[in-house]
């Protein structure tokens, strides 16, 4: 049973490589923009970036979602910023993440085990792909603040770092020889 989140900034790419990769493994893909809240998608039209308050109770209801994945045995993708340390550990630990502030214990039984997978690049691309975007909520003037709010995940976090320069193909190739280091993977 493998949890996997696609995170970045708003434009790295993140549904594009979550929804290719879990066609392609027969895997569950979530999208974590489809779970935002109407005041929370209005703010971000509207060019307002969301804090914190904005974002636990989204983060808590996606860590809800992996957790009954996890339960039932099933693989899943899912797609979200977690652009922060402490959201990253709502999306393995859920509310108690927020109220202990702590980083969860090994062995904790409330924890998920998540590959987070960060697409990251030069903002000047990531810009430059929001510049052709059509119907998204997140206008491009809010790519900065997502930049500023950018933790890159570290040690101790189950990370990889991907480049979003690479093609489509090699980033999905490259995330599943994360997944399952040693098998020869075919494209």
């Amino acid at each position: 049973m493998v949890l996997v989140v696609v995170m970045g900034v708003s434009g790295s790419g993140k549904t594009t490589v979550g929804s290719r990769l879990a066609a392609k493994l027969g895997w569950k893909f979530y999208d974590a923009d489809d779970y935002h809240s109407p005041e929370n998608k209005k703010k971000m039209a509207e060019g307002i970036p969301l804090n914190d308050e904005d974002r636990i109770p989204w983060l808590c209801a996606l860590h809800d979602i992996l957790r009954r994945e996890d339960s039932s045995g099933q693989d899943a993708i899912l797609a979200c910023s977690a652009l922060k340390k402490m959201y990253r550990r709502v999306l393995v630990s859920g509310a108690s993440a927020v109220e202990s502030n702590q980083p969860e214990q090994p062995g904790e039984s409330t924890a998920l085990k998540i590959l987070f997978v960060h697409l990251d690049g030069p903002i000047n691309i990531i810009a430059g792909r929001l510049e052709k975007r059509r119907g998204h909520f997140m206008p491009p003037e809010l790519l900065k603040s997502q930049f500023d709010t950018l933790e890159p995940p570290s040690a101790p976090e189950n990370f990889i770092t991907v480049s979003v320069e690479k093609s489509l193909p090699e980033i999905v190739l490259e995330i599943e020889s994360a997944i399952f280091p040693g098998e020869a993977l075919l494209d």
